[in-house]
């Protein structure tokens, strides 16, 4: 049975839901990449598996939750809608556009779009914080 790339964002859902790392692997590429806007500490592209299962680790801790409000597939494109919120913090509940790329059946790039960056980056300031300098800089 052939799946279609929308049941694969359901499943990549389901999976991230349930903290199912096998799962969410199964349907990304390896070289995936995926973009994060803005100008917070989990901002910026996420290269590979292993890069974007750390970030969606993040957001776990933050007990972030997503519910999908429109999914619409074209091609290789996928189009997600949907609210993310999370109670950490002061808390953050805003609507995102995901848009994923699959190449080969697989999730090949995802950028992330939100409606509110200005609030979702006082939001990621808030939740991750930065370590003092020189502490944060690099050798």
């Amino acid at each position: 049975m052939l799946v279609s790339n929308l049941q694969k964002i359901g499943a990549l859902f389901e999976a991230y839901a349930s903290n199912n790392v096998a799962a969410v692997s199964d349907v990304m590429a390896e070289d995936i990449i995926w973009r994060i806007p803005g100008h917070h500490p989990l901002a910026g592209e996420k290269h590979g598996i292993k890069e974007v299962l750390a970030f969606f680790d993040q957001l776990g801790k933050a007990g972030f939750q997503a519910q999908p409000l429109v999914i619409a597939e074209q091609g290789d494109y996928v189009v997600d809608h949907h609210r993310g919120w999370s109670t950490a913090g002061s808390g953050l509940d805003l609507t995102w556009c995901l848009v994923f790329r699959f190449e080969h059946g697989k999730i090949k790039e995802v950028t992330n779009f939100c409606s509110d960056q200005h609030r979702a980056d006082l939001f990621f300031h808030e939740v991750y914080k930065l370590k003092a300098i020189p502490e944060r800089l690099a050798d």
